[in-house]
């Protein structure tokens, strides 16, 4: 008995009639007939009555009929499986952040490719305010915010927090204050990226209403040359303290808060809700969940419907 006798025999089954059986395989009718004579020799029993018409099943046809079917449903179960650990395999997963939110993404990509070496994760540099839209026209499969979008039908998981910190040089005058207040920080030469984003927009309206302008003298296009300038002494900047640890931990720069301005954020992977998404993409999704409630079991890891700001 083989897979191939036992489809031959459920087909015959399924369409009464050995002739049609024939015609739905395409294969002769001489063959159907040897391949169920050759099941019935294997297990010694008569499957079928030949004296009536319609391809009537014997008892011993009745029972295996059960198993033949399960045995399908196990075949195209398998076949399934394979093709999905093949996609899997091949996936690409496209994700959309700035250059600040992108540093939380690393752990969870680190994991995805220890479990997931074939595929390919590409994070591409998006203006925050375009990302939402990326997602949900499935340009990208997930997105890196720092805000609640406005657009429905987006599910966000929180990845972890982040404030923003005023970097220092270890030998400036305000390098061993804890704090300083917002008129202090409004009198540093302040450098700035050049790549708007809702954080430093908010920071900004957050002077104007002040009527104090901030002393911005240097804009630069990456988080790497501020945090270089800063070390140069060039400087002070107003970025998320996540994006300095290394910096932090080594003493190159030193981080003091500016109450006011700490704009406490949570970072988010959104991605698209009741939408089918690709095998990769959905390996992603579960390793991110899994770092969601280790990184942060306190918080409400998912939201279904963020509010609109």
């Amino acid at each position: 008995m083989n897979l191939s006798e036992l489809q031959v025999f459920l087909t015959v089954a399924n369409e009464r009639s050995f002739s049609r059986a024939a015609a739905r395989l395409h294969r002769t009718q001489p063959a159907v007939s040897q391949a169920v004579r050759r099941l019935e020799e294997s297990l010694n029993e008569r499957l079928f009555d030949r004296s009536s018409k319609g391809g009537q099943l014997t008892e011993a046809g009745t029972v295996l009929l059960d198993y033949a079917k399960r045995l399908e449903r196990l075949t195209h179960e398998a076949k399934g499986a394979m093709q999905e650990l093949q996609d899997l395999r091949r996936g690409h997963v496209l994700i959309g952040a700035n250059e600040a939110a992108s540093h939380v993404l690393l752990p969870v990509i680190k994991r995805f490719r220890e479990d997931h070496p074939q595929a390919q994760v590409e994070v591409s540099r998006q203006p925050a305010r375009q990302i939402a839209q990326e997602v949900l026209s499935r340009r990208l499969d997930f997105g890196v915010l720092t805000f609640s979008p406005r657009e429905r039908g987006l599910v966000g998981l929180t990845l972890g927090e982040d404030e923003l910190v005023m970097l220092i040089h270890p030998e400036h005058t305000l390098a061993k204050r804890q704090t300083v207040t917002m008129e202090e920080f409004r009198r540093q030469t302040v450098i700035a990226h050049n790549d708007p984003s809702p954080a430093r927009e908010r920071v900004l309206r957050l002077y104007e209403e002040r009527h104090t302008p901030i002393n911005i003298q240097i804009a630069l296009p990456s988080l790497d040359g501020i945090k270089r300038a800063v070390e140069m002494g060039l400087g002070v900047a107003l970025l998320p303290k996540r994006c300095a640890l290394s910096e932090l931990a080594s003493g190159r720069l030193k981080a003091v808060t500016v109450p006011g301005l700490q704009l406490h954020r949570k970072i988010q992977l959104v991605y698209r809700r009741s939408q089918e998404i690709s095998h990769a993409a959905d390996a992603f999704l579960k390793i991110a969940r899994e770092a969601a409630q280790i990184t942060a079991p306190t918080l409400s890891p998912e939201t279904k419907d963020p509010p609109a700001r």
